[in-house]
């Protein structure tokens, strides 16, 4: 069974990067009959809270995702600690004590001397005295994986073959000086006991990729298949990095967008295919495919956004709104939908055709008003009244065009745009129409 995993830090919210991640995953594993796992990344006791793994679940639901499974790694510490003492054992997870300053003028020394500033292993030539000596000093070592310094190659299903040298690399640490892990470290050993079959994840990753099959390799876990998607730029085309805490899922939610259009625009971006509005995800599963992904950089534009929530809400019948608007009718609905751009602008035109509104009758109109008032039709209105009533005001008046519709539409509503009229007409009703008109 196709297995896929959503792994945020509940450190904080998440926003418009690492849902698209959530997303792809949750579309993949749709089309291919799998599961979704919803794993939170919680080795960061102090960091990481309840409260934000509730606001992500919230999110996620949010956005119409129900993960089949959901993990914790705080819960997982035996295993991690488990795997770590074999690689220490095997001398792959090797003791290192040098200090945040001290790595920072080794690279400064290599850099200068036209060398990769790689770390150089060095704490692998110390003696037992040196490091007893270290520790009496009150220093703790952190712990660095021992990679092969050989090629790593994969298929990558959205970047095709990648070949990366991990002599290139310094060895990773994966355990603190306080025995806390680090993320390369536990993902591995999560993807393997989950049997994870395919890790989709932003292009950031593709050298983390390589240290991570190298880890799997060493702990004898079988390797999931790798795609990397192109990160999301600004509209400006700079990247999105220092301005995602402006772009959660939360904020977007209490901004008015709808959930479906955000969910298109993240499935969408970057894709072969035109971004569109889907009403739900069937539309998106069918037409998904990694292969669609483009590696060119994808643009996320607000303003894009916006646009596709308006054409969304343009879209949608009124079974799936009608509870989120107390006392708006079907009518109401069909004639508004057409000019929102967010779902609370319904409530302001059920305002305008339901109570008392300021009219705008210029004095240079007034008799047109009082003639039209005077040749307002008798109910029962329907679709038809407008026109019928407009071509008598017409006949009346001799006005046409913009100097006969537009005195007409600041009289009855109060505003110079909005819906059709013909469709408002008949929900203002003739009694509001005529206190409207004077």
């Amino acid at each position: 069974m196709t297995l896929v995993r959503f792994a945020p830090s509940p450190t904080g919210r998440i926003h418009i990067g690492n849902t698209r991640a959530a997303i792809l995953n949750w579309l993949f594993a749709r089309k291919s009959g799998g599961q979704f796992i919803l794993r939170y990344d919680d080795t960061d006791t102090v960091r990481s809270t309840e409260e934000y793994a509730r606001s992500i679940a919230e999110d996620l639901a949010w956005l119409g995702i129900k993960p089949d499974r959901v993990e914790w790694q705080s819960k997982r510490f035996t295993r991690y600690d488990e795997v770590a003492a074999g690689l220490k054992a095997r001398g792959l997870l090797y003791p290192c004590y040098e200090t945040a300053d001290e790595l920072d003028r080794r690279r400064k020394r290599q850099q200068a001397r036209g060398l990769p500033p790689v770390y150089d292993r060095a704490a692998l030539n110390l003696t037992a005295d040196e490091k007893a000596a270290l520790e009496a000093e009150g220093r703790k070592p952190h712990w660095r994986f021992k990679l092969a310094r050989a090629m790593v190659e994969w298929t990558d299903e959205i970047r095709g073959p990648v070949h990366i040298d991990t002599s290139t690399l310094s060895d990773p640490v994966l355990v603190r000086e306080d025995g806390s892990y680090l993320y390369t470290f536990t993902s591995v050993i999560d993807d393997v006991d989950f049997a994870i079959t395919h890790v989709i994840r932003g292009e950031d990753h593709v050298v983390n990729t390589a240290v991570q099959i190298e880890i799997t390799r060493a702990i004898g876990g079988a390797l999931p298949a790798y795609a990397h998607y192109s990160l999301l730029l600004g509209a400006d085309g700079k990247g999105l990095s220092k301005r995602l805490g402006s772009l959660s899922i939360q904020q977007l939610r209490e901004a008015g967008f709808e959930p479906m259009a955000v969910v298109s625009h993240a499935a969408l971006l970057g894709t072969s295919d035109n971004i569109h509005p889907c009403i739900g995800y069937d539309e998106l599963v069918e037409g998904f495919s990694l292969s669609k992904l483009s590696r060119a950089p994808a643009r996320f534009d607000e303003a894009e956004l916006a646009q596709l929530n308006a054409k969304l809400l343009h879209m949608l019948p009124y079974d799936a709104v009608k509870e989120r608007l107390p006392g708006v009718t079907e009518a109401e609905w069909l004639a508004v939908r057409g000019n929102i751009e967010k779902l609370s602008g319904t409530m302001a035109w059920h305002a305008i055709i339901n109570q008392q509104v300021d009219p705008v009758i210029g004095a240079e109109d007034a008799d047109f008003i009082a003639a039209a008032r005077r040749l307002l039709p008798a109910e029962p209105w329907d679709a038809s009244t407008w026109k019928l009533w407009t071509e008598a005001i017409k006949q009346d008046t001799g006005r046409k065009g913009k100097p006969l519709f537009m005195p007409l539409r600041l009289a009855l509503t109060g505003l110079d745009h909005g819906p059709e009229l013909a469709a408002l007409l008949p929900l203002i009703g003739r009694t509001r129409a005529l206190q409207r008109l004077g």
